[in-house]
């Protein structure tokens, strides 16, 4: 099968200032994937090589199979992008936008479709309204339905919750889910970890134009995983001696333990019933995708499965 998106040796470079070094990378069909990095890192830069608003400095990229340079036109059919920015025409309705939109890609019955986009994106009462009326969440979500008007297979969402409300924020990956479901390839850019933690099944990291960091979601946090940290506030508050070996602190009535398994909390807390000690408040931490994007921003090390 074709990645849905395949990225070969691909350089940036504006004047003498370097964005994307040698990225390579592929999206495999009907997956949820997510690019992070921090502001700067080149991540808009690469989305809009693949969307054909920028050229690259030189290597190639593919979507569905098709070069984004020498068959434009049916790279662009196979795919939908979310841009960063709130871009629109403050001259139409809604529905008038989608219509257009779709009259893009020369799909001449779509009404079927765009009402149910309408629908799914909670859009439907807002249909006949000009674009100028509408709230920058509402903004956002006639950006996606734009995106999403010609069915492509693949999809970009290039921080889609930005400012937006939570309310917002369900009914979109509610419905972005069912697209993946459904086969379409999603590929994400957020500054919201937690969104990319649940969402993606597999990450990319990049940092100065770099992939420092590819692999499953659950691979990579396993990677920076040391163990777990439990915080226990207790009556009263002195600590077994058996247990002092994995105190990491011990201030202001909490007492923060390291721990390598979840199987070692249960020896703590009998520990604990042993010597007469309540515990009155516990909190386990896990680690996250957050930690590991913060490990690697920090470390020069790479990732790349």
């Amino acid at each position: 099968m074709l990645p849905a998106i395949e990225i070969s040796e691909v350089y940036k470079t504006y004047g003498k200032l370097p964005v994307l070094l040698d990225v390579n990378l592929e999206i495999r069909q009907g997956e949820f994937f997510a690019l992070l990095g921090p502001n700067g890192a080149g991540k808009t830069t690469l989305i809009s090589i693949i969307a054909g608003l920028t050229l690259a400095t030189s290597g190639s990229i593919r979507v569905m199979g098709y070069d984004v340079v020498t068959q434009y036109q049916n790279a662009r059919r196979n795919l939908g992008i979310v841009p960063q920015e709130l871009v629109f025409d403050p001259f139409f309705t809604v529905r008038e936008i989608l219509q257009i939109q779709s009259g893009y890609y020369g799909i001449k019955q779509n009404s079927d479709w765009i009402d149910e986009i309408l629908e799914r994106l909670d859009l439907a009462q807002k249909a006949d309204d000009n674009m100028r009326s509408l709230s920058g969440g509402m903004k956002r979500r006639v950006l996606v339905a734009q995106a999403l008007v010609h069915k492509p297979p693949v999809i970009i969402l290039d921080e889609p919750t930005a400012g937006v409300d939570v309310e917002l924020r369900q009914t979109l990956w509610e419905f972005i889910k069912q697209l993946n479901c459904d086969g379409h390839t999603v590929v994400l850019t957020t500054h919201y970890l937690e969104e990319a933690e649940t969402l993606c099944s597999r990450v990319a990291m990049l940092k100065q134009g770099q992939i420092i960091a590819l692999d499953t979601t659950k691979n990579l946090i396993n990677k920076i995983s040391h163990g777990y940290a439990v915080q226990l506030r207790l009556q009263p508050d002195v600590l077994p001696s058996e247990l002092k070996l994995l105190q990491i602190t011990h201030g202001n009535g909490i007492v923060e333990l390291h721990l390598e398994s979840y199987q070692q909390l249960e020896v703590v807390l009998a520990s604990l019933r042993t010597a007469g000690i309540q515990v009155q408040e516990l909190r386990l931490q896990q680690p996250d995708l957050e930690d590991v994007f913060v490990s690697m921003m920090k470390n020069n090390a790479t990732e790349v499965q």
